[in-house]
């Protein structure tokens, strides 16, 4: 099964209040608001695209060591994820995908990364709970997301409506900006320019993880 086709069926017992979620349709009609906002507002192609030139970073691992994306594309392309947090069921199931095609991305000489605004612990939870052979590293109040166009603050409604179903972001992150960047995922080649960006404001949209290996074969041709 694809990882979209898992989304999809995740997101239908979701929104029908299925057991153990039971959530009521007042909520997923403002979540609904929320996406549609974001997607009226233009927000995705405010992102970095393929050909734009990738700020480099460096971010600490969950274990509090710093990871240079220098050092990293040093050594090959870099593919970069950036994941909501633990509490988010659709990211968690992409970063599972994406641990699928790891093996994919290495023959290519690519090294994986996932990016969060959540802190250490969390991560540390969600390489746990995902069985993840990459690191997530912290990205406090989403800086570096929003060096790559991602970050958004989120409405007050939604905020409330987090704080009502015990979402605390602010908890989550160690951040009281209420920011999160939308999903994200980028190829970026030895040269720091990107071969491969994907954004969408609706988060329950993904794309598949083999989709990225063009752009990595591109850039294991490049550097054979």
């Amino acid at each position: 099964m694809s990882l979209q086709a898992k989304l999809d069926a995740f997101k239908a017992d979701f929104e029908a209040g299925k057991p153990p979620y039971n959530v009521p349709h007042a909520v997923i009609e403002v979540m609904h608001r929320a996406t549609a906002e974001l997607i009226a507002a233009g927000a995705a192609e405010k992102a970095l695209k393929a050909g734009d030139r990738a700020p480099g970073f460096t971010l600490n691992d969950p274990e509090g060591n710093p990871v240079s994306s220098a050092d990293l594309l040093a050594k090959g392309p870099l593919v970069v994820s950036f994941y909501r947090g633990v509490w988010c069921p659709y990211c968690n199931m992409e970063l599972q995908a994406l641990e699928a095609a790891l093996p994919s991305f290495r023959e290519l000489g690519a090294n994986l990364i996932a990016i969060s605004p959540q802190t250490a612990v969390n991560s540390r939870k969600s390489v746990r709970q995902n069985a993840l052979d990459f690191p997530i590293l912290s990205d406090t109040h989403n800086d570096v997301a929003a060096k790559f166009g991602l970050r958004f603050a989120l409405p007050d409604y939604l905020v409330e409506l987090y704080r009502n179903l015990k979402n605390d972001l602010p908890g989550f992150n160690g951040d009281d900006s209420w920011t999160l960047p939308m999903p994200g995922r980028f190829v970026i080649g030895q040269d720091s320019v990107i071969l491969y960006a994907e954004v969408n404001p609706d988060y329950t949209r993904r794309p598949e993880p083999e989709d990225m290996l063009p752009a990595l074969r591109k850039a294991a041709s490049v550097t054979a």
